[in-house]
């Protein structure tokens, strides 16, 4: 195995849809992973690491600094996931949001000392409605949402850290141990096969995706190449995953008979409406490997398979 410039990363929501993939990802690597989460929905994923002797669990809150203490004894770099995520829950738990997507990167930093790098998961609501057809890293921001804002001023704290990576990624979508289906494929594909109805609207917006095994492994490409990133924002995804909201229905059809009903009323709050220009990541190395209709297909099996009574319930 190839030394390792960082050997012991923290993990901050390490127990989220995000977190668990990579979790796995970096301890199949070689690298020591301690997670810190406050088990918010549940910690029945973090099962299949406990008999790893390179996994460490804390249960604490990064809003709490008493809680974050511990976390950060000899560990090389953060990769910060711990949040709030998308629009509606933000909306639903505007408080705790800015608590924890805010007030906790804040602690985040401030445990840093600007001595521990940062991976910062950010998101592309960041650019709201924009004017131009394709984003890239130096599109304006115009967040409109909760969600985009907090992220937005979430960025400006981790560029006060003096070695940072800032990630704007995609829309996720697949599988995960901490399932999450208030994602619009994973919410499209469920609804598809449990309901056999789907209503869309704004069916010709551009929407722009990642598979969240990807995003796990733009992490590990982070750490592995930290020093020719470091201190610059990414967009991370695959211009191939620029879809309309109609292209995402009509993959899901090849597989799958349901009613689709497309209508004029309803809208984004974030106003995503754009494709992504992912060229400076690839500059860089980084490549997703994982297409929508791969992840289309599994999301249909994992309907075919779980029963959730409110599958909705964390949004």
């Amino acid at each position: 195995m190839n030394k390792k410039k960082f050997k012991h990363i923290l993990i901050t929501g390490g127990a989220g849809y995000v977190g668990v993939p990579t979790v796995s990802l970096l301890l199949e690597k070689g690298y020591k992973v301690t997670v810190i989460d406050n088990l918010m929905w549940t910690g029945n994923v973090l099962l299949p690491f406990l008999s790893n002797t390179g996994f460490n669990f804390i249960k604490g809150d990064i809003r709490s600094k008493k809680e974050l203490t511990d976390s950060f004894e000899d560990i090389d770099i953060v990769i910060h996931l711990a949040a709030i995520v998308g629009f509606p829950a933000c909306r639903k738990y505007p408080k705790e949001s800015r608590e924890i997507n805010v007030d906790g990167t804040q602690h985040v930093v401030d445990f840093a000392k600007g001595k521990i790098p940062i991976i910062f998961a950010s998101t592309g609501s960041t650019y709201g409605k924009i004017i131009e057809k394709y984003c890239t890293e130096t599109t304006p921001l115009n967040p409109l949402s909760h969600y985009g804002k907090q992220k937005a001023e979430a960025e400006d704290i981790i560029k006060t850290n003096d070695s940072f990576i800032i990630y704007r990624f995609a829309t996720a979508f697949g599988v995960s141990p901490r399932m999450r289906l208030d994602l619009l494929i994973n919410d499209f594909a469920f609804r598809a096969v449990s309901e056999k109805t789907l209503i869309v609207y704004e069916k010709e917006f551009m929407r722009t995706f990642i598979h969240v095994k990807d995003m796990a492994r733009s992490f590990l490409f982070a750490l592995e190449n930290f020093d020719k990133m470091n201190k610059e924002i990414y967009n991370v995804g695959d211009e191939r995953l620029n879809v309309s909201k109609e292209e995402v229905c009509r993959l899901l059809q090849k597989y799958v008979e349901f009613y689709l009903h497309f209508v004029e009323v309803g809208h984004d709050i974030d106003q995503r409406d754009y494709m992504v220009d992912y060229s400076k990541i690839q500059k860089v190395g980084y490549d997703t490997t994982i297409s929508i209709e791969e992840g289309i297909k599994e999301l249909i099996k994992l309907s075919d398979i779980i029963k959730i009574e409110n599958p909705y319930s964390n949004v």
